[in-house]
């Protein structure tokens, strides 16, 4: 039987991992690979009792942007596949950095289709993370805070057509502090799919991506659902949805209605 992991998260967002001990005097690593490049990360596992290994992963050590397969190793064996045991994530919850670090680290453990353990990790530097999300009246209303760079005078927001046409919409952006609140009229935008960026410095400074990631929900797609919207654009009737992508970042859907 597959070894299994139970998963810890610190109010800071690092991991604490305590897997199944099958009695092996040998040293024993827990090992993140991720899916993409094949990159591995090392955490050594050590004894605690009530046969549990542990290793940690504190946010302080880089975890690039991925999803990272966990895999336990005993020192000369193959590496076996770790399945998810119980998930304390509470602390991740509505967590506030302080962005004292410049960026801002999450990292989600979560079970995959096939029953195996994975994290889900992001590196934003900076971020702008999206909170409530309003909608009234053929306008989306997105209210949010930014992390790693602080807003100007020149502050704006913008959609960014997905198309080849490459069309950018600006939209209303307030400011309070670090907060901030986007207006988008759906009937500014035509029919294709549209992402969420704040340019805090303007149009000559850096680029940030919305998306909602401060949270113990690794895969917000499928769970986060939003109401369709019906608007009239230069005669054509439309629906416009928001929602989140597969790497959590936040974006607006608008389809001609053909019926």
């Amino acid at each position: 039987m597959a070894p299994r992991a139970d998963c810890i998260a610190d109010s800071a967002g690092g991991l604490t991992f305590d897997v199944t001990d099958h009695g092996s005097p040998d040293f024993a690593h827990l090992v993140l690979a991720e899916r993409a490049s094949g990159r591995e990360v090392r955490l050594p596992l050590a004894p605690v009792g009530d046969g549990r290994l542990r290793a940690s992963l504190p946010i302080g050590v880089d975890l690039p942007e991925g999803r990272w397969d966990a895999f336990a190793q005993v020192a000369g064996g193959e590496p076996v596949r770790l399945m998810p045991g119980m998930n304390d994530l509470r602390s991740l919850v509505d967590r506030a950095p302080g962005g004292s670090r410049g960026y801002v680290a999450v990292r989600i453990p979560y079970a995959t289709k096939h029953g195996n353990l994975t994290v889900r990790s992001w590196h934003r530097a900076p971020h702008a993370e999206a909170g409530e999300l309003r909608i009234t009246a053929g306008e989306l209303s997105v209210r949010g805070r930014l992390y790693g760079v602080a807003f100007s005078a020149k502050a704006y927001a913008e959609l960014r057509a997905r198309s080849e046409s490459g069309a950018v919409v600006r939209a209303e952006l307030d400011v309070d502090g670090a907060e901030f609140t986007v207006r988008i009229g759906y009937g500014e935008l035509g029919a294709g799919r549209w992402d969420l960026w704040v340019r805090p410095e303007g149009e000559d400074g850096t680029e940030v991506r919305m998306a909602r990631l401060l949270d113990d929900i690794a895969d917000k797609k499928p769970i986060f659902t939003y109401p369709v919207t019906r608007v009239t654009v230069e005669g054509q009737e439309t629906e416009a949805e928001p929602y989140y992508t597969g790497d959590n970042d936040l974006a607006v859907v608008v389809r001609a209605v053909t019926s």
